[in-house]
Formats: C-alpha cells, sequence, structure tokens
C-alpha cells in the first residue's frame, strides 16, 4: 500500500488517508417478514435428538461459566437443530391471519416465511405480521420492526435482550421447555441483516447455541472475523470504520496526546519506547509519528515501538475481539516504511510467546535512558476473571517496568456487581456491551449493509462466546491503578479540546465526559457509557513508603 506525505495540519489523522474505494451497500427489507403457517414443512426443522439429550443432561446441573466440558473451542457455532412442541393453547389465545396481503421479503429473509411463533411466555417476545410485542405485568407494547431499533436508548425497545437473557436463565436453572421454546422465538427473528436488534438476536443465538452444542454439528458458516478475512479488505475495514466511529480512534487520539504530553517532560535526547498492548493493529502509530516531526527539535534519536500480541492468561487468543488479524497481514513493514519517509529512527519488535503476567524488563528489552510509556488499549478486561486477583497481579507487573506513564483504555459498563463471573450476568453484560457496539455501528454506517461492518460486528460478537471476559465499570479499574501505586494525572487541555474536535466528525448521540475527580475521558453512547481513557504515573509516595 502506498504511503503518502500527509498535509502538515495538527487536527488532520492521516490514518484516514490510507483510505481507499468505497463500500457496496445493500437495502434491507424487514418489515412484516413472517407469515403464520405450518412449520413441519422446513427442512432446518428437523427431531434434534443429540442436542435435545444435551438440554435434558444440562437440566439436571446448573451451568457454570467456568466448567470447561459445556465449551467447545470452536469460534463458529453452530445453527441449533431443536425440537419444539408448541403448548397447549385456548381458541381465544389463537392468532388471527391477516387480511393484507403480505410484502414482498428480502431475500436474507426469505427462510423465515411461512413459520407461525407461538404465542410467549411473560417477559418473552411475539411475532405477529412483522410486528414485535413485549409483554409486560402492566399492559402489552407494540413497536414494528423497522422502528425498534432506533431510538431503544431504554431497554423496552430492546427486544433481543429480552430473549436472550431469559434463555441464558433457562440455561442455568436446566429448563429445557423454556429454553426449546426460547430458541425457536429467537431463530425466527434473528438476521444477519436488518437492525441491531435482529443482529444481535442473531448472534445471541450463536452464542447460547455454543454454550449448549458442545457434541452437536452442523455445516452454519459463522459470522466474518479479523481472522477470516484477506489482509487488504482487513486493513480497508479498519479505516473504513475508524472514519465512521469514534469508538477506538478517539482513545487513539487521546494516547497519542498525552505521549506527546509526556515526552514534554523528558529530556530531548532521549529515546521513545513504547509499549503497545492494544488491538490497533498499527493504526495508531502514523498519527503520532506525524506529530513527532512536528515536535521543537524533531523526533527522539530512536523511537521503538514493542507490539505485545502474546496471549492472556493463557486464554486462547483467537476469541479475543479485535486482537488477531489475518495471516499474512504485515503493518509492520508499512509502518517502517511510513516512518522512513518521515525521517524518524523507527524500530519495532513484537513479544508473541510470553504471557502478559511474565512481561518485565528483560523481555521487554527496556533501558533507563529511554522514555519507557505504556500504552494499553481494551485488553486488560479480557484477563480471566476466575481468578479477581489477575488483573491486579498484571497491574503489578506494569509497574515494576517503571514507566515514566500508562494510557490504560478500556470498557466501562458502568459495573460494580460482584457477580459478573455468574454465567447469567455475564451473559446479560456482555450482550448489553454488545447492544451499543450495533445500535452505534447500525448509524454509523447509515443503517446499510456492507461486508466493512459485518466484519467489526463479528469481532465484536467475540465477546459473548469469550468466558473469561468481563467488562467493569471506571472506578473499579481506576482502584486497581491507586491500589499497585499509580496517581492518575490529569489530561491537559490541548488533549481535551484535540478530542472534542475530533468527536465533532461522528454522530451527535456520541458524547464525551470528563471525570474531575480522577481525570478520565469518558466516551459515551445515547447518554450510556461505553469506555473511558485515563493516565497514570508512578506514584513516587508509594515508593517512600
Amino acid at each position: 500500500m502506498t504511503i503518502e506525505e500527509p498535509e502538515p495540519n495538527p487536527m488532520s489523522d492521516h490514518i484516514l488517508d490510507w483510505l481507499e474505494g468505497s463500500a457496496s451497500f445493500l437495502p434491507s427489507l424487514l418489515d412484516d417478514l413472517y407469515n403464520s403457517g405450518d412449520i413441519n414443512g422446513d427442512s432446518w426443522w428437523a427431531q434434534g435428538q443429540e442436542l435435545d439429550q444435551e438440554l435434558v443432561n444440562k437440566s439436571s446441573a446448573p451451568f457454570s461459566s467456568t466448567s470447561n466440558s459445556t465449551i467447545t473451542t470452536s469460534t463458529t457455532p453452530p445453527d441449533p437443530i431443536i425440537s419444539y412442541h408448541p403448548p397447549p393453547s385456548d381458541s381465544s389465545k389463537k392468532r388471527k391471519a391477516s387480511d393484507n396481503p403480505t410484502p414482498k421479503a428480502s431475500q436474507s429473509s426469505r427462510r423465515n416465511q411461512n413459520r407461525r411463533i407461538p404465542e410467549a411466555d411473560d417477559g418473552d417476545a411475539v411475532v405477529d405480521q412483522g410486528v414485535v410485542a413485549v409483554r409486560k405485568s402492566g399492559g402489552t407494547r407494540k413497536a414494528t420492526a423497522k422502528s425498534a431499533g432506533h431510538n431503544c436508548n431504554n431497554k423496552e425497545g430492546r427486544w433481543a435482550e429480552q430473549l436472550l437473557n431469559p434463555c441464558a436463565a433457562a440455561i442455568t436453572a436446566g429448563d429445557l421447555t423454556r429454553v426449546q421454546h426460547l430458541v425457536y422465538v429467537l431463530r425466527e427473528l434473528a438476521s444477519s441483516t436488518g437492525d441491531a436488534n435482529h443482529r444481535l438476536a442473531d448472534h445471541g443465538l450463536r452464542a447460547l447455541t455454543y454454550y449448549l452444542s458442545s457434541s452437536a454439528s452442523s455445516a452454519s458458516v459463522g459470522p466474518i472475523t479479523f481472522a477470516s478475512t484477506k489482509p487488504q479488505f482487513f486493513q480497508n475495514s479498519l479505516l473504513r470504520f475508524y472514519d465512521v466511529s469514534p469508538w477506538f480512534i478517539f482513545h487513539n487520539n487521546i494516547a497519542n496526546a498525552s505521549i506527546l504530553q509526556i515526552l514534554s517532560e523528558q529530556d530531548r535526547s532521549r529515546n521513545l519506547h513504547i509499549i503497545d498492548i492494544g488491538v490497533s493493529h498499527g493504526k495508531q502509530w502514523p498519527t503520532l509519528l506525524e506529530a513527532l516531526t512536528r515536535r521543537s527539535g524533531g523526533p527522539p534519536p530512536l523511537v521503538r515501538l514493542t507490539v505485545v500480541s502474546s496471549t492472556i492468561d493463557n486464554d486462547q487468543t483467537t476469541d479475543t475481539p479485535f486482537a488477531v488479524g489475518p495471516q499474512g497481514d504485515n503493518y509492520v513493514s508499512r509502518l517502517l516504511c511510513f516512518a522512513k519517509t518521515m525521517n524518524i529512527n523507527l524500530q519495532i519488535n513484537r513479544v508473541d510467546n510470553h504471557p502478559l503476567q511474565n512481561l518485565n524488563a528483560q523481555i521487554i528489552n527496556s533501558s533507563p535512558d529511554e522514555t519507557l510509556i505504556v500504552c494499553t488499549q481494551f485488553r486488560l478486561h479480557h484477563l480471566n476473571h476466575s481468578n479477581p486477583d489477575n488483573r491486579t497481579e498484571f497491574m503489578k507487573v506494569l509497574r515494576g517496568l517503571k514507566p515514566k506513564g500508562v494510557v490504560l483504555s478500556e470498557n466501562n459498563m458502568d459495573c460494580s456487581c460482584n457477580s459478573c463471573g455468574d454465567f447469567v450476568t455475564g451473559f446479560s453484560r456482555r450482550v448489553e456491551y454488545l447492544w451499543r457496539f450495533l445500535d452505534s455501528t447500525s448509524v454509523a454506517f447509515k443503517g446499510r449493509e456492507s461486508e466493512e461492518r459485518r466484519v467489526m460486528e463479528g469481532e465484536a460478537a467475540k465477546a459473548l462466546t469469550n468466558t473469561g471476559e468481563m467488562n467493569e465499570g471506571k472506578e473499579k479499574w481506576c482502584e486497581r491503578m491507586r491500589g499497585v501505586g499509580f496517581v492518575g494525572e490529569v489530561f491537559v487541555e490541548d488533549t481535551i479540546d484535540g478530542a472534542r474536535a475530533l468527536l465533532r466528525k461522528y454522530d451527535s448521540n456520541w458524547e464525551m465526559r470528563v471525570e474531575e475527580r480522577d481525570g478520565c475521558v469518558g466516551l459515551w453512547w445515547k447518554g450510556q457509557p461505553v469506555s473511558f481513557c485515563s493516565l497514570w504515573k508512578l506514584d513516587m509516595k508509594a515508593d517512600d513508603s
């Protein structure tokens, strides 16, 4: 890929200039997807004896997220094959057929035609002539499928969660009948296209099947992920996502500004060494390299970048969302070529074979005559939560490196509960995280279908099947950092102004909030916290004590 010299505009982000081509979008027609009819004629509606037996076996013992016996290592869970026997109902509860003709459905939803969804229990969703009705104790609220994905800041409009979470609870309780029923309804509604609710139902159904179907087999193809794409498409997808969503680039911008802030406090003759524990796949650094050329006195004599792509707590790295690119993607060579055009002496090393907990100065190859800065972005929350001390221990590892600064960016689910290790609670939190991602990408891509959007959403959906994943609130992360001997540093005004200017490029539902207490900068979507960025330095008082 050819890298051109950027314009000397401090507010520009050079990586967005790499974007090539335009996306091909397909319209999505999701109104009135379902007709009443006989489900017995559908080929997929088979008597899945193996999976039924598994459900029966699981009904004898509650599901445990820490058990490996019910979880496969496959990243592409099969479609469920479940036999369903509708419960008897009064004739007064039978649905009446619509007199209106059925509109033409999109190709992706034709498989759902001629299926009738039975009357749902309390807390379930039903579909009748393309209308989703969510039953509440105080009555029934109806919303069309087309509008259900919009203005869904409250739980009432998010019908996919109201199916997925009860299904997870039924799995834990071993309620075979309810699991069958909810999976059936999810199968009717799930679609890889459409609004955020339909796509969440699709990803959530795959995740629940992943937990259920350890022995079932299927030819179903899973969602597109980074690892399954070609390098060029992978790079284009990242660039496209950076262009339409601030999900990652917002934090990259703040991190780069923080690195420049720390450098301004150091001797200009010192080398710069950055430890990259992140998910940017090199996209964060061209902007920083460009900014270093504008620094008074020029860039440091040597810029070292140590990319840590090691496993985390011995978990499978391929299951970590956004962490692993496709084979053959070599952004290192592109970064080196770019640095050469900037007249920057850049050196890049990779750490691939050491778990994060074992990082030390020897592995990093750090030296006292350089400015060492750690930049960790959206990786630490994958440290296995089976041992609550794992994350705190890794914070101690970071402190042992004696960096001049640590930039920590993480998901912020505003969770202060102590039960996220429970399967039902943890699954609910991960579903909520994925909802915010899918809802924001719907707006970012203007509701249009594209392969770039699908690959990003496929990566985000890995969170549903990653049992080591546990999002925590900002307060917990700050508590850990302070507990091991770091002190929060307030971002300078230029950094805050730059972040605000960047965010103005995106949809107005995005907002940033600056915390007065610890100086953290939060990224929010529709009034709900998504992530935060923070800057930390060594607490010298802790050393004295």
